[in-house]
């Protein structure tokens, strides 16, 4: 799904070439998602793994009332802290353990150098 200034969410391909890639997943977290899958996904392999409560997409503008955001922040102490800042954290710990950056851009779908390294010393914790 793309969110797109005056179309609304549309299925189909990523804003961008580098939006289109694998992810990894670490070996921890896949029980979790096999469990996910089976208790809220439906069998057809075009179904969505993330829906609101009517099965419907998770709109951006929905999702931190959907998830309780806020109160997911201010239980962790970390005033501001947007859901998004989590992926930028990811490619900080992906850049400290020496990643390259062909490999940082191909994990954030940058197609710069320069989003890459930027998105890669900011983090979710550090304020930054």
């Amino acid at each position: 799904m793309t969110e797109r200034r005056g179309k609304g969410l549309t299925l189909g391909p990523p804003k961008s070439r580098a939006g289109r890639r694998t992810l990894s997943i670490p070996h921890v977290v896949v029980p979790l998602i096999l469990e996910h899958l089976e208790r809220y996904v439906g069998p057809s392999h075009r179904a969505f793994v993330f829906t609101g409560e009517n099965g419907r997409v998770i709109w951006r503008g929905n999702f931190n009332k959907l998830v309780k955001w806020p109160e997911v922040v201010a239980n962790l102490g970390t005033p501001g802290l947007h859901f998004h800042d989590l992926r930028h954290t990811g490619n900080h710990f992906a850049a400290a353990s020496r990643a390259s950056l062909r490999d940082l851009m191909e994990r954030m779908g940058h197609d710069s150098m320069r989003e890459a390294l930027s998105s890669s010393t900011r983090t979710a914790f550090s304020g930054t």
